[in-house]
């Protein structure tokens, strides 16, 4: 009998195992006219070829760009760069100066905001002002190169500390900061730049969580050929004695084991080779710090990789003052604040700048409430010229001290002690030091000083008790233990960079002395990162000895001198008095 019920649809009977599911039966009778359709959706195939062939190949891509006249020419070098950043998740390029790391960079990112449309990208530094600064000007290089490059983009905008280009497709570039700043941020890939400075505590919380997620395409789907999440680290060598050394390592051992990562090293002589640097500035460099052409130029990793005095990362990790202090601060009234100071002397004597030399650390405590040392600031290093004799150096010494509110009436003085190495040449400063001397430089008459725990006389009795002489004989041990906990319990802090700080800087200051501060704070962690330490078993004591034999370790041993007084007879809390009364007061109070 007929009826609806005895009747099926051809889609009814194919509900179970459908596999052809693009019947002609079931589309839409309604087709769109071949006359209307776009060339693109003509050559569909074709431009999807294009398309992955592109994103394969960058360094073609910028050549479609290239003017008729003019541009950029890829070098062999840079080809290889480019197409690594396009094919591997995860690519550390360990590289010298001028051989084009941050423009390769910068070209990679622009060129992934291109072919993957809606992309966020990133790129990182140190600090926001830094990134911005590298970024903004290879963005206007680029642009210089590739002028019919400026249609892709729809908007670029760069202030001291923010940089943000967007383009028509989508995409966005910003920069972020290595700090807590960028917590909770998300980003598809990210760059960054001199990775060798960057704090890796910080960097494991914050930055490479960002980059966790991963481009939903126009389908909404996620693209697993895509390079979500890809990490890129640009940066000369730094310490082997250093969380970065290891990450390096890692991904190198990740690279033979074939799991997506690559390594990029090279010295001075591929830049060189195409023009990119001169000869002469290698020469140069090579006869100034040896372990700045090192790292710049030869992009050795230096310093002791196994058995170092300490991490060098958390030395690194230290420099977060903003500022050095060239003097004791005053207050509106012109007397000095009520800080404490203690100066550190390493004393050396040679007409040969190439020996040991004299250096001198200043350094700055901060106090909890209950008085004991919360922060150590090395807030300055002055290492005076070679050639100086004792009483040269005396006055120095002397100058800085009522530099930094040092007086004659020692309860009154800002600096509460002068540690001086007294072994060999130092017994000569010493002497010096107790005598009164003229600095005829300042027209300034120094009284004598006398010693806190030594039986050297002065011959004025009412000598204000300054000067601590140390021998390092027997107690070498404790000092090394000292400097290591000082840096382990993160109380020792020392000077940004020169780079970091100088917009900051007010313009009454003389920014050559800061950035010579800067320079000495640098030297102070290049000499601990050349230090190896030593047990010996038949003592049981600890000492150091330094990697290159070359190298000095004077910055540290004035600062190491000096934080062994601090530690040995500053750290007391202060004892409240509090009498019976006192305390029948506050039970009764706690009572109710």
């Amino acid at each position: 009998m007929a009826g609806y019920a005895n009747f099926e649809t051809k889609n009814k009977k194919n509900e179970k195992d459908r596999y052809d599911i693009y019947e002609p039966e079931f589309e839409s009778p309604f087709k769109q006219s071949d006359y209307n359709s776009s060339i693109i959706t003509k050559n569909i195939k074709e431009f999807t070829k294009l398309c992955s062939f592109l994103r394969w190949m960058p360094d073609i891509f910028w050549d479609l760009y290239k003017p008729e006249v003019g541009g950029l020419i890829f070098d062999l070098h840079q080809r290889v760069m480019i197409r690594l950043l396009a094919r591997f998740p995860e690519n550390y390029f360990c590289a010298p100066r001028g051989i084009s790391k941050t423009l390769v960079h910068v070209m990679n990112q622009y060129h992934a905001a291109c072919c993957f449309p809606s992309v966020s990208l990133s790129i990182t530094a140190s600090t926001k002002e830094q990134s911005v600064k590298i970024w903004k000007d290879k963005h206007d290089e680029i642009l210089r190169f590739y002028p019919s490059f400026a249609e892709n983009i729809k908007s670029a905008n760069f202030s001291k500390d923010t940089g943000r280009v967007e383009f028509v497709n989508g995409s966005v570039i910003d920069n972020l900061a290595n700090s807590q700043q960028s917590k909770g941020l998300r980003r598809h890939r990210g760059g960054l730049e001199e990775s060798a400075l960057i704090d890796k505590d910080t960097y494991d919380d914050c930055i490479e969580p960002i980059f966790n997620i991963g481009r939903t395409t126009v389908t909404g789907a996620n693209d697993p050929e895509e390079l979500n999440g890809q990490i890129n680290r640009y940066s000369t060598s730094g310490y082997k004695n250093s969380d970065e050394y290891d990450k390096i390592l890692t991904i190198a051992k990740n690279m033979i084991d074939l799991k997506g990562t690559f390594v990029f090293g090279s010295d001075w002589f591929i830049p060189v080779h195409f023009g990119r640097q001169k000869k002469s500035t290698i020469d140069k460099a090579r006869k100034s710090n040896i372990i700045r052409f090192k790292q710049n130029y030869l992009c050795d990793w230096v310093g002791v990789s196994d058995g170092g005095l300490i991490n060098i990362s958390k030395l690194i990790k230290a420099r977060v003052l903003d500022h050095p202090e060239i003097e004791c601060p005053k207050d509106k009234k012109g007397n000095f604040e009520l800080n404490e100071y203690v100066i550190g002397c390493d004393i050396a004597r040679s007409n040969n700048e190439n020996n040991n030399k004299t250096s001198i650390v200043v350094l700055k405590l901060i106090r909890s409430n209950k008085g004991t040392i919360r922060q150590i600031q090395v807030v300055n290093i002055i290492n005076p010229p070679n050639g100086l004799n004792f009483d040269e150096q005396s006055i120095i010494i002397k100058r800085i001290y009522y530099q930094y509110g040092g007086h004659y009436d020692v309860l009154k003085s800002r600096v509460k002690a002068v540690v001086l190495d007294i072994n060999g040449v130092g017994q000569g400063v010493l002497e010096s030091l107790l005598k009164e001397i003229t600095d005829y430089e300042n027209n300034m008459e120094y009284p004598a000083w006398t010693t806190i725990n030594t039986e050297d006389k002065c011959l004025d009795k009412n000598a204000p008790r300054i000067i601590y002489g140390l021998k390092a004989q027997g107690i070498n041990s404790d000092i090394i233990r000292i400097f290591i906990d000082s840096i382990e319990s993160n109380k020792l802090k020392l000077i940004k960079p020169f780079e970091n700080i100088r917009d900051n800087i007010s313009k009454e200051i003389d920014l050559k002395y800061i950035e010579t501060i800067c320079f000495q704070t640098q030297q102070l962690i290049d000499e601990v990162s050349n230090l190896k330490l030593k047990k010996s078993d038949k003592t049981n004591t600890l000492s150091v000895e330094p990697l290159i034999k070359r190298m000095d370790k004077d910055r540290y041993s004035a600062l190491a001198m000096a934080l062994y007084y601090v530690f040995m007879f500053m750290n007391e809390e202060f004892e409240e008095e509090i009498d019976d009364f006192d305390f029948l007061a506050q039970f009764a109070l706690n009572s109710f």
